[in-house]
């Protein structure tokens, strides 16, 4: 018996079937599903979007031209990217032979991580708390939280000078770090993120004789890594940019954060506009660095912060 004609049906009931799902599916799309075509709005708005980066990086490349100016072309009004003399670098040689910048990068460094690594550890803890313990409070707690991130630090300015200064904490690293390691919006993240953790695979750790701290050590931490590796980028920014507060409770030329130590630079001549350029270069050059190595930790930190929705 001959398998022919069976095999010219089969086939002819495949090529059937392949155009009729074919007719159902529709013409093939070039973008996926649930995006929008690249049409004219998205091009008006990719525009806008130019137009305004382009406006928020004018200021920043300006600052780095003048730089890299001598004093008296950067005085001189004249609107041109390079001065009449061309570019040159005394400016960040003027800076740079200051015996003491490299004790204020120090500083800055030095406490910029210690208070990262401190703000992570009492965030973490609280958010856990927050999240997984059923206390008597918690929701109100929680509410004074959410409270405390509405108030400007410029408000605590004060009553943390005072307290500091009854600790006799004034020009000591401690007194630079102790304030600026409760981040109640890093709590609230952390805490957002833990909710959506599961809870069978602490049952299941709890089973196996796990205890509370062992869970949070070996399961939930591991698994919050983005988040954490984004609160850290986003506290460490932060400290290191922090003027106001290292301003005023260091008066020791020794201790003082780079953005402070800078500010002392400015000679007896006047205002010298390039120094005061290729300082805030200086300053800004450590994080543009930490920015375009974890800039995809940022953008993952920002869709996860809660603000954005998961």
């Amino acid at each position: 018996m001959s398998t022919a004609p069976t095999a010219t049906r089969t086939q002819a009931v495949t090529a059937t079937a392949a155009v009729t799902t074919t007719k159902a599916r529709g013409p093939r799309r070039s973008h996926l599903p649930g995006q929008k075509p690249f049409g004219p709005l998205r091009i008006a708005a990719f525009v806008v979007l130019l137009l305004l980066a382009i406006g928020w990086l004018l200021p920043f490349l300006w600052a780095v031209a003048t730089a890299f100016k001598t004093e008296t072309d950067a005085a001189s009004g004249d609107p041109g990217w390079i001065g009449a003399s061309g570019p040159t670098i005394e400016a960040f040689t003027a800076i740079l032979s200051q015996g003491n910048v490299y004790t204020w990068a120090f500083n800055s460094l030095f406490t910029s991580v210690a208070i990262t690594v401190i703000t992570l550890a009492i965030s973490a803890l609280a958010a856990y708390a927050l999240s997984r313990l059923d206390f008597t409070g918690r929701k109100w707690l929680f509410m004074v939280i959410i409270a405390s991130i509405v108030v400007p630090p410029q408000a605590l300015i004060i009553p943390l000078f005072y307290e500091m200064l009854a600790f006799n904490l004034i020009d000591t690293y401690w007194g630079l770090i102790l304030p600026q390691v409760v981040a109640p919006a890093m709590v609230f993240i952390l805490k957002r993120f833990f909710d959506a953790v599961p809870i069978e695979l602490e049952d299941a750790a709890r089973v196996d004789g796990a205890g509370r701290f062992r869970i949070f050590w070996s399961i939930v931490l591991p698994l919050s890594r983005p988040i954490l590796a984004s609160v850290a980028i986003f506290v460490f920014i932060a400290a290191w940019n922090n003027f106001l507060w290292p301003f005023l409770v260091i008066n020791d030329t020794t201790l003082m954060t780079l953005p402070v130590g800078l500010q002392t630079v400015i000679s007896a001549y006047g205002v010298q506009y390039a120094q005061v350029m290729a300082q805030a270069v200086l300053a800004a050059l450590p994080l543009i660095i930490v920015f375009i190595i974890f800039q995809k930790q940022i953008v993952k930190g920002v869709a996860t912060s809660g603000f954005g929705g998961q």
